[in-house]
């Protein structure tokens, strides 16, 4: 596509979007309220907390928008068990994508048995994994491409760069690195950009480089995603223009 072009780049950016409410405090209307954006905009889906799994999965029935949650969220500290049960309960409430939090404090310390543990369970119950690398505290570029593939390695259906509660979310550094990866490992695994994407430009930025790495056409709701609260209020003018 051309990347030059706003609308198109709108248009995309709107598709491939998982609309997230991830906020502390949140309520089921603001839920209901979430669900009803993301009908109307066509995104890919929304992103909520386990607790109103259930409610999206009804409001969006039918619609071809997908059921988002997360677990291990936002601190990667969580006991095994907990975290695994957690997922198995919200896929049981329908959710169709879990994004989970690599427990990456103890995988930076050297404890890949339950990072290991961790990555494999949630792989083990639900549909599609988005493993959150949390790539703003992992210390170097080393490490952001070591904890990619160990993410590939245990069931990452995408690796996404970060949860959005810590200082640094999300850099087109640490994209570039996460898509090379993902490109030399040679796995059908996807990318999401989550925190602080909140421009037309900032999309536009991402998805650059998301197709100078894999390739023109590679991009789509199957491959790429971006997580944000905010962004569609930037995108749906400008994608209503064409």
């Amino acid at each position: 596509m051309d990347l030059a072009d706003d609308v198109a780049v709108a248009r995309l950016a709107i598709a491939v979007l998982d609309l997230t409410d991830l906020a502390e405090p949140t309520d089921a209307a603001a839920a209901d309220r979430l669900c009803a954006r993301a009908r109307a905009a066509g995104v890919a889906a929304v992103c909520v907390w386990p607790e109103y799994v259930a409610l999206c999965v009804d409001r969006l029935a039918g619609t071809g928008v997908r059921v988002a949650t997360v677990v291990n969220f936002p601190t990667g500290d969580f006991p095994t068990d907990d975290v695994i049960e957690l997922a198995r309960h919200c896929v049981a409430d329908g959710a169709d994508e879990v994004d989970v939090v690599l427990p990456y404090r103890a995988w930076l310390a050297g404890d890949i048995t339950h990072a290991t543990a961790v990555l494999d369970g949630v792989d083990a119950v639900a549909p599609t994994v988005k493993v959150i690398i949390e790539s703003g505290e992992l210390p170097d570029r080393a490490a952001i491409d070591r904890a990619t593939l160990f993410a590939i390695a245990h069931g990452a259906d995408f690796v996404k760069t970060s949860t959005g509660k810590t200082p640094t979310s999300a850099t087109p550094e640490a994209a570039e690195i996460i898509l090379e990866a993902i490109a030399m490992s040679g796995e059908a695994v996807g990318f999401k950009a989550s925190g602080g994407v909140r421009t037309l430009d900032d999309a536009r930025r991402y998805l650059r480089i998301a197709e100078d790495t894999m390739g023109a056409g590679w991009v789509s709701p199957a491959t790429f995603r971006f997580g944000a609260s905010g962004l569609l209020d930037a995108l749906e003018p400008v994608a209503a223009g064409g």
